[in-house]
Order: C-alpha cells, then sequence, then structure tokens
C-alpha cells in the first residue's frame, strides 16, 4: 500500500518533526508513506470571507496538482465523520483488499481545505470536533496510521 500524507506549509516545530520521523520509520515495515508539503498561501491575520475563499483555493489547487487519478482520496475536515482507531484500521484494511492501494490523507492549512478539494475526496475524516494546529494534526495521522497496521496485523498496541 501506498499512502501519501498531503499538508499544507512546511513543518518548522523540532518536536514533531522528531514524532513523525518515529512513526513514519515504524510504519515503513507496513506501507510506503510518504509526506508531501505544499506551500500555504500568504496571507494577513485579517482577511474577509471572499479572501479566505481565494486562501484556501490556491492552497486548494497546489493540493490537487499532487493527486494522482487513480488516488483515493480522505480529507481531513472538522465535518468529516468521526470514528475510531478501530474504523480507521478496518477502513485500510477494506481498501487494500478492494485493490485501492494508493492513498493519499490531506490536511488543509489553517484555513482548512476548500470546497474543490473536498468534492475530489472520496471521503472525509474527523479525529475530533475541536480544532487542532495542522501541524500536530501530521503526528497524530501518523501514529494512527501505524496504530491501524498494528491492529490489522493483531500486533499489540498501547490502548
Amino acid at each position: 500500500m501506498n499512502i501519501s500524507i498531503i499538508t499544507v506549509g512546511k513543518l518548522k516545530e523540532k518536536y514533531l518533526k522528531q514524532g513523525i520521523e518515529e512513526y513514519l520509520k515504524r510504519l515503513s515495515a507496513y506501507a510506503k508513506v510518504d509526506v508531501i508539503e505544499v506551500t500555504d498561501e500568504k496571507a494577513p491575520e485579517e482577511l474577509s470571507d471572499l479572501e479566505m475563499v481565494q486562501v484556501k483555493q490556491k492552497e486548494g489547487e497546489r493540493i490537487l496538482a499532487k493527486i494522482g487519478q487513480d488516488t483515493y482520496v480522505i480529507a481531513l475536515a472538522i465535518q468529516g465523520k468521526l470514528g475510531s482507531s478501530e474504523e480507521l484500521a478496518e477502513r485500510l484494511d477494506k481498501l487494500a483488499t478492494y485493490g485501492k492501494s494508493k492513498i493519499a490523507f490531506v490536511i488543509g492549512g489553517s484555513l482548512g481545505l476548500s470546497e474543490e478539494v473536498i468534492n475530489r475526496s472520496n471521503e472525509q475524516l474527523s479525529f475530533s470536533r475541536m480544532t487542532f494546529p495542522h501541524q500536530l494534526m501530521r503526528l497524530i495521522l501518523v501514529e494512527q496510521i501505524y496504530r491501524a497496521f498494528r491492529i490489522n496485523r493483531g500486533e499489540p498496541y498501547h490502548k
């Protein structure tokens, strides 16, 4: 299985980089996982609704350019479907079973994802109704993907 994590912006925090690198190393035994960063759109703190849409559209264009035609897309979105770690594991297992070997998880920038990216996604996943920094979501996501593979292999993992 080839998994891409497409995300907006560069990761600056050393502690997050170290955590992500650790989980990516662990994941290498189960799947090929790539993190693809697209440039975030520079914007002032105060934005009108129109400016917010424009920023998300520009970031969305960069995201969509990284997604292949045959890629199954899971967008991380607050309004997405909530689920457990076991449900994510089952979902990944079913995707693999039915020949979906290319999966992309998409994490938007600080303003979220454009409508175009949401429309391109095959499903939307929410980790919580709370808002998390998109940089922190990378770490949470790679940990949950790792946990899913452990669950699917029947290997022990801390609950």
